[in-house]
């Protein structure tokens, strides 16, 4: 949309109308609303979403764009002369991320809606000719814009009139809307369209993993196959309804199928901001072949003038002026500060819990908003955790400070789960307001857990009615591989050698002595309750036998479901 190259193609206005007429069945029958997957209707039917009587917007809102053709003349090519304007050369190079992440978005759509088949070429084809592949790659780690690409107002003046949808949340414009982000989607499309292509929890039009996804998703809908042509048109027309631009992203298209090259981030020129009316800089009309361009009188050198007697004056003609425009061009008002945010809101499901030394599987994750509950951009959200579990944040902080993106959402790092269970709150606070707004997120670590268990004792598990068993078992407890200290484990004596028996304690057979002063026979216990140690080993005290003899089972089981059975027997004395 913004993007500006050298040499610059232009749809004024007035095309605009007139290609937007002209396309309107096409588009109607197969362009995707921009609230949903319904068949758009035609024009007569639609309704407004700006000015009355207009039609619903496309993806960019029909807004202008810029860019260079690409050089498709070249050896072995058979094109009409008057097909493809000459306009210099463009680099078939494409940014490392911004390639990958039409790549990405191919391979998530394949997987996602086979019969689409829409290829990453198309991809980079809208993306180079909205936003020059986000100006030319300058992109952070993430593939986030470091400022927003921001098309112009869509107030009425020059391009369609969309009033605010969101608040200035995703274009800083509370009056009127705005085409964001490197594939240039208006914020009412991308409430509709937006995806998290990258999986961080977020869509952000300014991100170019969730911008290509979300773009390949809406040439998709309607169940298209874009490998059908009309399919295709219908796809392109639907992102931006004109003709010359259906044109401009095929030639592009055409272009990187037969041939394009990953370049570094950043190493490309940035477009240049356009300028003039509406935020477009206007170009030449074309000239149509075989018609003679004028040609410039040199600087400095007067016309020369006619012989006498020729008819003519002998005075020099002078150069012919172009009149002032008789009204003013419109100028396009500064974009509105959106108001800060006065609160927090907690987008967790419950409260946050993870197992002593595990990973918290959801992050803290709060929505700041302005007065009228929408989502305040740009707002400073501190993180602080208290306890006495020993968590972290990842990294080993304490405390942290998130700023929020367009869609108010701050999310912390993970959490990393202390090695005491325990009670722990995440206070979330807004920074920048003159009366504290904090939001406590309740926390628990639990137990630590095991995964596996098994036996590393070789004692005889027989013994006769009446005694004690030989040795001790010794158990060791693992989780994902290591060792698991501080797990909770239970020994239960079972009746019956056969799982029907039941899993109740046994009333009488082998049985375990707690430590105490009291006589044995107080003492007393088929069910006991161990830890394991600093390398996850589990010990149990020594078995006895009353004089029931027989089989019996005992179950030891972890927390986290690691379990073993041993088969015990107690025969008659010798």
């Amino acid at each position: 949309m913004a993007a500006l190259f050298g040499r610059r193609m232009r749809r004024g206005a007035a095309s605009t109308a007139v290609a937007a007429a002209a396309m309107a069945a096409l588009s109607a029958s197969g362009a995707p609303s921009a609230v949903g997957e319904q068949p758009a209707a035609s024009a007569a039917e639609r309704p407004s979403a700006g000015a009355s009587g207009q039609e619903d917007p496309s993806v960019t809102g029909d807004s202008p764009y810029h860019t260079d053709l690409p050089p498709l003349k070249g050896p072995g090519r058979n094109d009409p002369p008057d097909e493809t304007p000459a306009t210099g050369s463009a680099e078939s190079g494409i940014p490392a991320t911004v390639l990958d992440a039409y790549r990405k978005a191919e391979a998530s759509l394949a997987a996602s809606n086979p019969r689409c088949r829409v290829p990453w070429e198309l991809l980079a084809a809208i993306g180079k000719v909205e936003s020059g592949h986000a100006r030319g790659g300058r992109l952070d780690t993430n593939g986030t814009t470091p400022s927003p690409i921001l098309g112009p107002v869509l107030n009425g003046v020059g391009f369609a009139n969309i009033s605010d949808t969101d608040g200035g949340a995703y274009d800083g414009d509370t009056l009127h809307d705005r085409a964001v982000g490197p594939m240039q989607f208006i914020p009412q499309t991308w409430e509709s369209w937006g995806r998290d292509g990258n999986g961080d929890g977020r869509r952000d039009p300014n991100n170019i993993y969730d911008a290509a996804l979300a773009a390949g998703s809406y040439l998709c809908a309607h169940d298209r196959d874009l490998t059908v042509e009309r399919d295709l048109h219908q796809a392109i027309l639907g992102y931006n309804r004109s003709q010359e631009y259906l044109r401009t992203v095929l030639h592009w298209y055409d272009y990187y199928r037969k041939g394009a090259h990953e370049v570094p981030d950043g190493s490309q020129p940035a477009p240049g901001a356009p300028t003039g009316t509406g935020g477009k800089t206007p170009s030449p009309a074309p000239v149509r072949p075989g018609t003679p361009s004028p040609s410039p009188t040199k600087p400095g050198k007067p016309d020369k003038p006619s012989k006498p007697g020729d008819g003519s004056s002998s005075k020099p003609t002078p150069p012919p002026t172009t009149p002032p425009p008789t009204t003013p061009p419109p100028t396009t008002p500064p974009p509105t500060t959106p108001a800060p945010a006065t609160r927090l809101v907690d987008l967790g499901d419950g409260a946050l819990s993870a197992p002593a030394r595990e990973r918290f599987a959801e992050r803290p994750a709060v929505r700041a908003e302005r007065a009228d509950k929408k989502p305040a951009a740009q707002a400073k959200v501190r993180f602080t955790l208290t306890g006495e579990t020993g968590t972290t944040f990842e990294g080993g902080a304490t405390t942290v400070t998130v700023t929020t993106k367009a869609d108010g959402v701050a999310k912390a790092p993970a959490l990393l789960a202390g090695g005491k269970p325990g009670a722990l709150t995440v206070k979330a606070t807004l920074l920048g307001t003159t009366e504290p707004v904090t939001l406590g997120l309740r926390g628990e670590v639990t137990a630590p857990r095991a995964d596996k268990l098994v036996r590393t004792d070789e004692t005889e598990l027989t013994c006769e009615a009446g005694a004690t068993f030989e040795g001790r078992i010794a158990l060791t407890a693992t989780r994902d591989g290591q060792a698991a200290p501080g797990v909770a484990a239970t020994a239960t004596v079972l009746a019956g050698a056969d799982p029907a028996d039941g899993e109740k304690a046994a009333d009488q057979g082998p049985y375990f002595l707690t430590p105490g002063d009291e006589p044995a026979e107080d003492r007393r216990t088929r069910e006991l309750t161990l830890t394991t140690d600093a390398k996850g080993n589990l010990l149990l005290p020594e078995l006895h036998t009353d004089d029931t003899t027989g089989t019996f089972r005992l179950r030891v089981e972890t927390t986290g479901g690691a379990v073993v059975v041993l088969e015990l027997k107690v025969t008659d004395p010798a």
